[in-house]
């Protein structure tokens, strides 16, 4: 992977995996296999992006919540919907927007009845001539790249049992690697890898259960004791519970091709009320490093034991290799939910720091000769009300992906700042139905707003700038190598901002929010383009994309709470703007 600008990025060390190649298109959802989400593009910089002016633009014709990355291949530009999941194929060497054909999977409206957090998609991924993505409905489609015909699909899954598939998927030595969501209706949590020709399930790794449904055999070698045993995915929960438990595989996965691994987070444990599952709860909230090809556990790290917040596990690990206390090291940046920044050796799951990047006060640390999360007694729920939590459910930040500059050594975080009161009841289970034990209502942290978008150190682990926003920062991130970063915020602004010192040099003012992932690439024409999708919804905008009742705070599992203002500054929408130089 060495190449000149790598040596340049990286100041002579030589190849390292942030340097992935690049070829000025965006055939996955993180940019690369280190997701990164940086792009070596260069004619938009910080002098000259204050002239980017709208070229065109595209209505999806939806008004759900909007998360996708659009993909760009071949001077073509592909775009997800939520729900009934449309793929759209654009063609960029005519005059936008023009529409080479468009697929439709058709599938169950009976999946909206089961999607927790509105009916989003997160994207997809290109391989070898086809495009692969989720339907709402259990599904892994592919779909011939040039002509829009399905080529297989694949059902993962069944809706009556509460499961729905929102992720985008990675394709890795053949393998498309997805995974469920539903643990808010007590699923049981899998990732999964199917053959990228034939759409046959290669395997599937589940998240609790014994070692043999987990994929954990001799090689699996957890860095900490508290990982270590047999069968924890069992002997950590009440009997039975594990059924029923969470933790599905919802959201981003990385890739290290020289260790041969995929890193991937799970979700919270089921039901919300952690006192009706005394333990562990094992594999819930956990990193886990698999072999793509096998899905073979090769080591893991519980990363909130017993979650009792709804801390998922999910959110992107960003490979990066790192100069860390004078050695060069293989690290993992995982901003967890619980607002700790993990820097981990990737190769082993060891902690090398996880410092706090957002407002918190439900843990004091991680013990980092035992990984442990220390948390605090006081902040604990159960069948009590428990007030002034922070961060709440949603975390220090969700699913929304940052991104990474080698130029500046920075991490881009778009993040929350909520708290949360958390009321335990009783949850019993019925398959399909809300599986929570818990009343949430959510609201504004200390300063009185909801968002932040953060520049993070991960060497000195420390926060370097922050930029305060009215609303969550629910949108990704994508940086530059004309240090330039873009987001975009859920009050409708498409903002650019300086990488090195967070100073606004450009803003756009959309349609709708913004909560899905901008791109960036080089056009057929040869000049560099930006694009993103508008379009308010998902959990954090229910309250729009769902017409949720806004006197109701316990709507949207709480989040309406935080958000009865937010139909003031957006309505619905579901536009996709791309942006050039004069």
């Amino acid at each position: 992977m060495a190449t000149a600008l790598g040596l340049l990025l990286t100041g002579g060390l030589g190849s390292q995996i942030q340097n992935q190649p690049d070829d000025a298109q965006w055939v996955m959802p993180a940019k690369n296999f280190a997701s990164t989400r940086f792009s070596t593009l260069s004619e938009i910089n910080t002098a000259n992006v204050k002239n980017l002016a709208l070229k065109w633009s595209f209505s999806t014709g939806l008004d759900k919540g909007h998360e996708a990355a659009p993909l760009v291949v071949n001077n073509t530009m592909y775009i997800v919907t939520p729900w009934p999941n449309t793929l759209f194929a654009l063609d960029l060497t005519r005059p936008g927007p023009a529409v080479k054909w468009t697929y439709q999977p058709n599938p169950s409206r009976s999946a909206k009845g089961v999607a927790c957090c509105d009916v989003v998609n997160r994207g997809a991924a290109y391989f070898n001539g086809r495009v692969f993505y989720n339907t709402l409905d259990m599904n892994t489609v592919a779909v011939d790249a040039v002509t829009g015909k399905e080529v297989w699909k694949t059902s993962l899954g069944t809706i009556r049992q509460g499961e729905s598939m929102t992720m985008a998927p990675l394709v890795v030595k053949g393998k498309v690697i997805v995974g469920n969501s539903g643990g808010e209706m007590g699923v049981r949590g899998w990732l999964a890898g199917l053959d990228a020709e034939t759409g046959k399930i290669s395997w599937r790794a589940y998240t609790a259960g014994p070692d043999t449904d987990v994929l954990i055999g001799p090689n699996f070698k957890p860095f900490y004791p508290m990982d270590q045993g047999k069968d924890l995915g069992l002997k950590s929960w009440p009997p039975d519970m594990w059924r029923i438990g969470g933790g599905s595989a919802w959201s981003w996965i990385s890739y290290d091709p020289e260790l041969d691994l995929i890193y991937y987070g799970t979700a919270n444990a089921s039901p919300w009320n952690a006192d009706q599952r005394p333990g562990d709860n094992k594999w819930s909230s956990t990193l886990f490093a698999r072999r793509p090809e096998t899905g073979e556990a090769i080591w893991a790290y519980q990363l909130n034991p017993h979650d009792d917040h709804d801390y998922d596990g999910v959110n992107e690990n960003i490979l990066l290799d790192l100069n860390i206390n004078g050695r060069l090291r293989k690290v993992l940046a995982h901003p967890d939910r619980n607002a700790r920044m993990y820097i981990m050796d990737r190769a082993t799951g060891e902690v090398l720091s996880a410092e706090t990047y957002a407002h918190q006060n439900t843990s004091e640390g991680v013990d980092l000769k035992t990984g442990r999360l220390k948390t605090v007694p006081s902040k604990s729920t159960g069948f009590k009300t428990v007030r002034d939590i922070c961060p709440a459910a949603p975390g220090g930040k969700d699913w929304q992906p940052s991104s990474y500059s080698p130029r500046t050594g920075l991490i881009y975080l778009p993040h929350n700042k909520l708290c949360k009161e958390f009321e335990g009841r009783q949850a019993n289970y019925i398959a399909g139905t809300p599986y929570l034990g818990a009343t949430v209502r959510m609201y504004a942290g200390p300063g009185n707003y909801r968002g932040q978008v953060s520049a993070w150190d991960p060497v000195k682990a420390k926060t370097v700038w922050s930029i305060n926003e009215r609303f969550p920062a629910w949108s990704g991130t994508v940086v530059t190598a004309g240090d330039v970063l873009f987001y975009g915020t859920m009050d409708g602004w498409f903002k650019a901002v300086d990488a090195r010192t967070g100073t606004q040099l450009w803003q756009f003012k959309t349609a709708s929010g913004v909560i899905s992932q901008p791109v960036t690439y080089r056009g057929p024409d040869g000049k560099q383009y930006v694009a993103v999708v508008d379009g308010v919804g998902g959990w954090s905008g229910a309250i729009v994309s769902g017409g949720l009742n806004p006197k109701d705070g316990t709507g949207a599992l709480g989040f309406v709470n935080a958000m009865s203002d937010l139909p003031r500054y957006s309505p619905k929408g579901g536009t996709l703007y791309v942006f050039a130089l004069p």
